[in-house]
């Protein structure tokens, strides 16, 4: 399985860093709750200066969302919704550790972080361009078709596993009790991307050594290395 974003894309947003995680071992035992605090104190005391749409991070998305042709403040990434909630409610739902902890990454950060049950993907998986053609499976498990032109998660059976780029995953990829092989992916727009997706991965790598006990394998991809093999562990 190879993961990687298009030419287009590449050539639309220069400014996107991006880093990608691969694991095997997974498990829905590990206790992450000393890392979900951590990382929601320092949401928490970031939010106490000012709303989340003020945060450079935050506004680098909403700059892409609207060269896309997505309404900012219509479809906001991934972060910001998690920011928006987190700041409305005081906490995040607690759904799978893995999931669980990638999402208090993207607070903590202010950057969106997907977490993809590698099982659940057909071959490559490709940020581009949506066809139209492709079908995405709401969390809530009803089907659509991304509109033409939106950058999507697409796999080789022309399946959708996010619209609007990092606006909200797929169902059909989701991590679930049984998920033991995922993909991370780490994308950010803002200028200190470079020095700030390195951070986020050492810290999940780490975390995925220390509480799941299993290596993780990581890459930070450019234009002129737009690509990530994962190892052949599964039948695709």
């Amino acid at each position: 399985m190879r993961f990687r974003h298009s030419p287009e894309i590449w050539s639309a947003f220069p400014e996107l860093t991006c880093g990608v995680l691969h694991a095997t071992g997974i498990t829905p035992a590990a206790d992450v709750t000393p890392r979900l605090t951590r990382y929601a104190d320092t949401a928490r005391a970031r939010l106490a200066g000012g709303t989340e749409g003020g945060f450079p991070e935050i506004q680098a998305w909403r700059r892409a969302f609207a060269r896309t042709g997505s309404p900012p403040t219509r479809y906001r990434c991934a972060a910001e919704s998690l920011l928006r909630r987190f700041r409305r409610d005081g906490a995040l739902p607690r759904l799978h550790p893995l999931v669980d902890l990638g999402n208090a990454l993207s607070l903590g950060y202010a950057v969106p972080v997907a977490v993809l049950d590698l099982a659940r993907i057909a071959g490559d998986l490709t940020v581009r361009p949506a066809l139209g053609t492709e079908t995405y499976l709401t969390l809530g498990g009803d089907e659509e078709h991304p509109e033409p032109g939106e950058p999507i998660f697409a796999d080789a059976a022309g399946r959708a596993h996010s619209r609007r780029w990092t606006h909200r995953q797929s169902g059909a990829s989701a991590v679930r009790a049984e998920t033991a092989e995922v993909l991370v992916v780490i994308e950010a727009m803002h200028e200190d991307g470079p020095r700030v997706v390195p951070r986020m991965l050492t810290e999940l790598a780490g975390a995925l050594a220390e509480e799941w006990g299993v290596p993780a394998r990581t890459a930070l991809l450019t234009a002129g290395a737009p690509e990530f093999a994962a190892p052949a562990t599964r039948t695709a």
